[in-house]
């Protein structure tokens, strides 16, 4: 029997920390990926797939703000557009490729995705992801004149600018992503979290300046396609309590109510684990089975309860 499986792939399944961020590392990095996609449709999984972009979009910004004086810049709703292009394609080629070499008869698409936001969500009031390159303090402060970013010290390292993170509420393709993904199609969609879009009351949409959350991206992404299982890839092996000191206690297995026990508590901070956390609890609680958080290589080690953190509703 077929498994519905939406696949969030963390930043390091396509650019390590250590890349420079050429295409060539980028697509190496991909082709690993692509082998273990192709690993799980060969186990009877259907498969939908979205991703991060967080280097990617900064680079990009930083490329505008580089040559700003002979090109001009592209506003973030924009640059996020144009990473999910070519995140995409990346993503394509290389399926594409591995599906061919499994003899697997499957097509690939990618959905340039518009993530509708609610105009009144309070996080677009409240700037809080930080973006693009560093600056100086002389910098920041012109950038803060000129272009009316909000901008503050990222933990000591320099100066960001900060862009607000609304929650996603739905995708303005949502009917081409169900239908495609339900012809059997391996649909990625909502590359780092989709383009923020907003609907006034004219039914008119209008790109913004913000970044959506991609964990809830995912978890809307699976309730819409009907998902059992979200898996969530990233560069931890378990979601851990008090992670980072020497009391840490890695969690194998959660259920809702104790991973609401222990968000209250604070143990999955905001800017780390607490959205994956959030995110998966919205899942679960709007029909999903099961949902996996675990490292890129111990996917299939994970599925079977060997490895990864697993939460269920009960």
């Amino acid at each position: 029997m077929t498994t519905n499986i939406m696949v969030s792939l963390g930043g390091n399944a396509i650019l390590k920390h250590s890349d420079k961020g050429t295409a060539n590392e980028q697509l190496e990095n991909i082709k690993q990926t692509s082998k273990i996609i192709v690993g799980l449709l060969e186990k009877d999984c259907h498969i939908g797939l979205t991703h991060g972009n967080g280097p990617q979009v900064g680079d990009i910004l930083l490329a505008y703000d580089l040559s700003k004086e002979t090109l001009a810049p592209m506003p973030l709703d924009v640059c996020v557009a144009q990473s999910q292009g070519m995140i995409g394609y990346m993503l394509q080629i290389s399926l594409q490729n591995a599906l061919k070499k499994s003899e697997i008869e499957k097509s690939v698409v990618t959905i340039i995705t518009q993530t509708l936001v609610h105009h009144e969500d309070p996080h677009l009031k409240k700037p809080s992801k930080p973006i693009g390159p560093f600056f100086t303090a002389r910098e920041a402060s012109k950038n803060r004149k000129e272009r009316g970013w909000v901008i503050s010290d990222d933990s000591g390292r320099g100066y960001r600018r900060v862009v607000p993170s609304p929650l996603p509420i739905g995708f303005v393709e949502e009917s081409s992503i169900k239908s495609l993904f339900d012809e059997g199609e391996l649909v990625i969609a909502a590359g780092g979290g989709g383009i923020p879009v907003i609907k006034n009351r004219n039914g008119i949409f209008q790109g913004i300046e913000a970044v959506v959350d991609k964990d809830h991206t995912a978890a809307l992404l699976a309730s819409l396609i009907g998902a059992e299982i979200l898996l969530v890839l990233t560069d931890v092996d378990k979601v851990a309590l008090n992670y980072g000191k020497p009391n840490q206690k890695d969690l194998d297995h959660l259920t809702v109510s104790k991973a609401k026990e222990h968000l209250k508590n604070g143990h999955f901070p905001s800017g780390n684990m607490g959205p994956k956390i959030e995110s998966i609890i919205d899942f679960l609680e709007n029909g999903g089975k099961k949902a996996i958080i675990t490292p890129l290589e111990n996917v299939f080690d994970a599925l079977n309860g060997k490895a990864g953190t697993t939460i269920t509703l009960n």
